[in-house]
């Protein structure tokens, strides 16, 4: 599982220490007191003309709701309960400034990235999966390609003409990672923000590659 994960998002790390943290991630689900409640609503930023970027520090008036996407049923609150926990861990495990977990779904817009849970700031709670999107949205573009793409210095890489997608300007390393269901389809990414370069180093990537294989099974249907 490790192995077939490493192939598929084109990551490079001791397939070891993915097989330690999913032990860790393991034993912290397991504990009861680690247990979040699910959240089904959170507050979002306005969004700039066409909809394009978020208004960093401008939020709208009322929270973006969940349930205008998923069934509000036992099942899926369990499952956003789970990716809540999971959401906890990883912030207690590396003290991350941002984490959030998306699932791609079918809107009346078409195909978009969901945000499931989090921690850390409000931001977008959808992103429109398209070639249009990707080209400036590291989300979008790990979720069509399949492939994690991990900045560990924001600054240089727009300097040196990398399209960047900014939300919260105080970042300076983002890791965005795949989900795969067990067909090896893409069906959705996680997405971590750093306000400090070169973050993510390979133990803080294990750990994440390790809640990306664990993650699926906990997908609201």
């Amino acid at each position: 599982m490790v192995s077939s994960y490493l192939t598929q998002s084109a990551l490079n790390v001791e397939p070891a220490d993915v097989e330690l943290a999913l032990s860790q991630l393991d034993e912290f689900l397991q504990d009861q007191s680690n247990w979040q409640d699910a959240v089904w609503a959170y507050r979002i930023p306005e969004l700039g003309e066409g909809g394009a970027c978020s208004l960093f520090g401008h939020l709208q008036d009322e929270p973006f709701e969940l349930n205008s996407l998923l069934p509000q049923d036992e099942q899926t609150s369990q499952a956003l309960a789970k990716l809540q926990s999971i959401v906890a861990f990883v912030q207690r495990q590396t003290n991350v400034d941002w984490f959030g977990i998306y699932q791609t779904r079918e809107t009346s817009q078409g195909a978009q990235l969901l945000k499931l849970a989090y921690h850390g700031a409000p931001s977008r709670p959808l992103f429109p999966v398209n070639e249009q999107f990707a080209a400036t949205s590291n989300n979008v573009q790990v979720v069509i390609s399949g492939h994690a793409r991990v900045i560990n210095d924001v600054a240089a890489y727009v300097d040196n003409g990398g399209e960047y997608y900014t939300c919260d300007p105080k970042v300076q390393a983002e890791a965005c990672l795949p989900l795969f269901d067990n067909a090896n389809n893409c069906i959705g990414i996680i997405d971590a923000e750093a306000f400090s370069k070169d973050f993510f180093t390979p133990s803080v990537l294990a750990l994440l590659i390790a809640v990306c294989i664990k993650i699926p099974q906990y997908l609201p249907e």
